[in-house]
């Protein structure tokens, strides 16, 4: 924490390094389609984003410059291109064995050397394609060697490494000299995780083969008694207890993401798994697929604060505002519900009530939108004609059986004055109305895969005896959360720790956890240019850690759902327990606007374009454009 307050002494008044500052807020501006007072958002609803994207995250700008290779590792002066096959694996069997040496700093120097080829040699390639293809062709020749296994031992002697955490804890300030040796192994296994993960139609059926064997020794208990995620886990645990604060936790959490995303699946890979299962059990297929209906919806602006929606509507009524009317939704979906010109067609408008609606219309929709939905309303009304409005949501609708239930239930208490329990077949004595009620809501019924395991449980606790046990299947979610269940509420803690201290409108506290250990330089910066640079730097960590946090929470929360209920309600609720549901709400606590459309980055510093293109030189003004 001193650390962080001389750091803050030194930065700008712009930058702050203990709490995400937004930008300015943006200048309202009007669209077609977007709201009044912000634009719309354009996103895709996906996994992650593109390949070389998710690449940059991992990488930190101090470590762009080529690796000089020591001469016993060069390969006769040749290029890395220029080798053949063979050759290529004799090299990288080379650098394996110089990592069984006793050496600390030659181990060092050989990791870093894998670094590179997992890197794509960047030093050799004229482009970011280039770069890009060798980056995921080294990845799987390394795998196939067996670099992630030679790895992975690695990681398990630094993360033992009693001598390096009692180090960092006499420290007062940890910087990013004391997780060297971590970094460049998380590294690696980052870079051949995401490459290896990432499926391309060009790609030979030797790596499809060897991605579906990399999946199976990291979903399944191989090497350890334990699958690869729940290590990762336990770094993050030891991290937040203070056992271990020289861990890099931004390279941890990005990697466990990914682990989890490869392990598990993405959200493709999630609706086809509930169809099969909805197959299995015997259930009607999905009446749509969620996936495609969210990436088909419009994307709708945040609203801005409340307390500017009054004033804004104060300001638009005037003297003619009679009453406090409540403020108006943000979904047009509601606006069409509410505003339905056919609702009370007999009955008398009056003219300031009908400015006073209008008033409060025009803060939420443009003028081109609202002509669109809201037809003006004349004084003397002619024969209306019938406008097509949306109704409802664009997904299609759902009804439980005891929806049903208590549906039949208070029409027989008001029509026949007794119930039939569960019964939902025997209409007589109701009216017709009823009855096409019931024909409708039966049309749309709809069993969740959640019903039926709740059923299966309540049979099991019933007879125990003769149904015996429940066969379970050895999926990977299923190790997975077995493996987990111990440590779970830890885990959960621990992930929600980290993500607060990320927050943008956290304020740095004396007992709070520092996430910048892996950021931080061992110098602190001593011109305008460099504290620029650097908060940056931190502005884009945080940003990085929040986005991996959020993407495997709610990936668990989608995957233990489809596995079994009751794993979805016990994650749920630690996360209740650990005030999961006020952190969320402490990021839409701020101008949400001004954080989505926050750039963390220069674009001229961006992997793999900075390897190689010439950088320009940067300046402060050069920095504060970008």
């Amino acid at each position: 924490m001193q650390r962080l307050r001389a750091l803050a002494a030194v930065l700008p008044p712009e930058i702050s390094v203990g709490m995400c500052q937004p930008p300015p807020p943006l200048t309202p501006t009007r669209s077609p389609q977007g709201s009044v007072d912000c634009p719309n958002l354009e996103f895709e609803y996906g996994d992650a984003d593109g390949h070389g994207a998710e690449l940059e995250l991992y990488r930190n700008r101090r470590n762009i410059v080529p690796l000089r290779v020591q001469p016993q590792f060069s390969v006769q002066g040749r290029r890395w291109l220029e080798l053949d096959g063979a050759q290529q694996k004799a090299y990288v069997m080379h650098l394996l064995d110089g990592l069984e040496v006793v050496n600390r700093d030659k181990r060092l120097k050989v990791a870093r050397a894998i670094l590179y080829l997992a890197q794509g040699v960047f030093g050799d390639c004229d482009n970011e394609g280039d770069v890009l293809h060798w980056s995921r062709h080294n990845s799987f020749l390394l795998y196939r060697l067996g670099t992630f296994t030679a790895f992975l031992e690695l990681l398990n002697m630094e993360i033992d490494n009693s001598q390096a955490c009692s180090s960092a804890l006499r420290k007062p300030a940890i910087s990013l000299a004391d997780s060297t040796e971590l970094r460049v192994l998380l590294s690696v296994m980052y870079l051949m995780v995401e490459n290896i993960r990432v499926e391309q139609e060009t790609d030979p059926p030797e790596w499809k083969s060897c991605r579906e064997t990399f999946r199976v020794e990291l979903s399944f208990p191989m090497h350890t008694e334990e699958p690869f995620a729940l290590l990762l886990f336990t770094m993050v645990t030891k991290f937040c207890s203070g056992h271990a604060p020289h861990f890099p936790m931004k390279k941890v959490l990005l990697l466990l993401w990914k682990v989890l995303l490869f392990t598990l699946g993405g959200f493709e890979a999630l609706q086809t798994m509930k169809v099969r299962k909805r197959e299995e059990l015997g259930l009607p297929p999905l009446p749509e697929d969620s996936i495609q209906v969210m990436r088909s919806m419009r994307a709708a602006s945040p609203p801005t604060y409340s307390i500017e929606l009054v004033e804004q509507q104060q300001q638009k009524r005037g003297h003619r505002s009679r009453r406090v009317r409540p403020l108006m939704k943000q979904d047009s979906l509601d606006i069409y519900n509410e505003r339905d010109p056919f609702k009370n067609d007999d009955a008398g408008v009056d003219e300031e009530e009908n400015d006073d609606v209008d008033s409060g219309i025009e803060g939420e929709l443009d003028l081109m939108e609202r002509d669109a939905i809201i037809p003006a309303m004349p004084a003397q009304r002619p024969p209306i004609e019938r406008v097509s409005f949306p109704k409802g949501l664009p997904w299609a609708p759902k009804v439980r059986q005891k929806d049903i239930e208590h549906f039949l239930e208070a029409s027989r208490n008001k029509f026949i004055g007794f119930t039939l329990g569960q019964d939902t077949e025997t209409l007589i004595g109701l009216p017709r109305p009823i009855h096409e009620s019931v024909k409708t809501l039966k049309q749309h019924k709809y069993v969740s895969i959640s019903d039926v395991q709740i059923k299966n449980e309540e049979e099991l606790e019933k007879c125990p005896m003769s149904l015996g046990e429940e066969e379970v299947q050895e999926t990977p979610c299923e190790i997975l959360y077995r493996s987990m269940l111990y440590n779970l509420p830890q885990y959960m803690i621990a992930l929600l720790k980290i993500l607060l201290a990320a927050a943008p409108t956290s304020k740095a506290k004396t007992d709070s956890i520092n996430i910048l250990a892996d950021v931080l330089p061992e110098e602190m910066p001593i011109t305008v240019l460099q504290s620029m640079k650097l908060g940056i730097d931190v502005n884009r960590h945080k940003e990085i850690i929040v986005k991996s946090i959020s993407a495997l929470l709610l990936l668990l929360l989608k995957h233990f759902k489809l596995n079994h209920i009751y794993q979805f309600e016990y994650v749920s609720q630690h996360l209740v327990f650990a005030n999961c549901i006020p952190l969320i709400l402490k990021f839409f606590n701020q101008n949400i606007m001004s954080y989505i459309t926050a750039k963390n980055s220069i674009s001229v510093l961006d992997y793999p374009h900075c390897t190689v293109c010439d950088l320009p030189e940067l300046t402060a003004e050069s920095l504060m454009r970008h």
